[in-house]
């Protein structure tokens, strides 16, 4: 048998195929599996960016274009970000990528060398200390209490720092938490991150999905310095659901996108260029779609806490999101429980307890850096919602 690398040797598989795969054969047994693992929105692209790319076609659009973006795409990107977030960059700092995913891992490869230790606020997103690990990085994590409803504070960014400290990564609205960071709080970890002089890779792609009258301020808004230590990352995927067209974008200083630009001609090219006319129809058409969907999302998250607060005498509690779609369900009271004889030990438990005897997939927040929850999406329909809730308190109801 041929050896792998060390490189992809050392990247975890994903905890959550076991769940996603179980959840497959039920369906594909005929069985109703209501899904609260999902992170995509559930509602089409609209029609004038899906429009956009059949004239793309029509009008032959299907050649190779400059591997870090479409000239047009990178400006209107350009404009994007002066119009939302109050920063000036030049076309020549923006690099259109396959997706946020993609950009993440081009900024953590063009400037975290081997041994280089990376922040990594937890709970987190699965994929960054992954791509970290993948780069040769060392994940150092800070962990945010449920009392601070998940957001770490400047103070203990500073106790992280050490003298092999290269890059934070700074998640706002989070996945999984929905946690978002306020403009103060965000003021006080870039003081931080100036004084070390700490690469920031922001992670902006649920910019436009908040709530409550909460607004997103990036972090490279700070000040010039701050802007010049920053790496914005975003996309048109939980925005514009288009999560399938596969299209992100970061923004950076000029030595970095240069470099980023030449690794990423090597590695994948151009973005396919359909996609590419499809966004710059979404970052310069109607975003009214968009609005109805961030406003239904802000129905369902109300509603998910108006249930899950009657839920609360059972002994289930939950840390209220502000943004993204995502609420974080502790369970950890029910730990030592039994499940018809299993002894439920953590939250891979639970979800797989729960996808077994009531059909309900959730992501066990362990994959997360949280074992004590499990997380709930709410981009599904409210009636299957509400359904999956009361299968939930129905399970929790049945331990013993």
């Amino acid at each position: 048998m041929i050896k792998v690398s060390d490189r992809v040797g050392a990247i975890a598989p994903s905890m959550t195929l076991a769940i996603s795969a179980k959840a497959n054969e039920l369906k594909a047994a005929g069985e109703r599996v209501i899904n609260f693992g999902v992170g995509e929105p559930d509602f089409d692209t609209p029609a004038h960016i899906r429009q956009a790319a059949k004239d793309a076609l029509d009008k032959g659009y299907t050649r190779y274009v400059a591997a870090a973006g479409l000239p047009a795409l990178k400006k209107a990107v350009c404009k994007k970000l002066e119009d939302d977030n109050g920063l000036d960059y030049n076309p020549s700092q923006i690099i259109i990528s396959n997706g946020a995913k993609h950009s993440i891992f081009n900024a953590v490869f063009a400037t975290v060398n081997p041994g280089d230790e990376v922040i990594i606020p937890a709970p987190y997103w699965l994929t960054y200390p992954e791509v970290v690990k993948s780069c040769g990085g060392v994940p150092v994590y800070v962990y945010a209490s449920k009392e601070a409803e998940y957001k770490v504070t400047a103070a203990q960014i500073e106790k992280a720092v050490t003298a092999k400290t290269k890059m934070l990564i700074l998640n706002s609205p989070s996945n999984p938490t929905g946690a978002v960071y306020t403009e103060s709080e965000i003021r006080d970890i870039a003081a931080v991150c100036e004084k070390h002089q700490i690469l920031v890779l922001s992670d902006e792609i649920y910019e436009k999905l908040i709530y409550c009258g909460l607004k997103h301020f990036s972090i490279a808004a700070v000040s010039p310095a701050m802007k010049e230590l920053t790496i914005v990352i975003n996309g048109v995927s939980k925005s514009y659901a288009m999560t399938g067209w596969r299209l992100g974008y970061l923004a950076c200083a000029e030595n970095i996108a240069k470099a980023i630009a030449s690794f990423q001609s090597h590695s994948t090219s151009n973005v396919n260029t359909m996609t590419q006319y499809a966004t710059l129809a979404a970052l310069g058409g109607d975003d009214s779609e968009m609005k109805k969907m961030v406003a239904a999302f802000g129905a369902r998250r109300d509603r998910m806490i108006e249930i899950l607060d009657g839920y609360k005498p059972l002994g289930l509690d939950y840390v209220k999101p502000y943004g993204a779609f995502y609420v974080m369900l502790i369970v950890d009271k029910f730990f030592g429980a039994k499940c018809r004889g299993q002894v439920l030990k953590g939250s891979m438990d639970v979800a797989d307890a729960l996808l077994t005897y009531k059909k309900v997939a959730a992501t066990p927040g362990v994959c997360f850096g949280e074992d004590s929850a499990i997380r709930l999406s709410y981009a599904l329909s409210m009636d299957d919602m509400t359904e999956g809730l009361e299968k939930i308190a129905e399970f929790f109801k049945e331990l013993n």
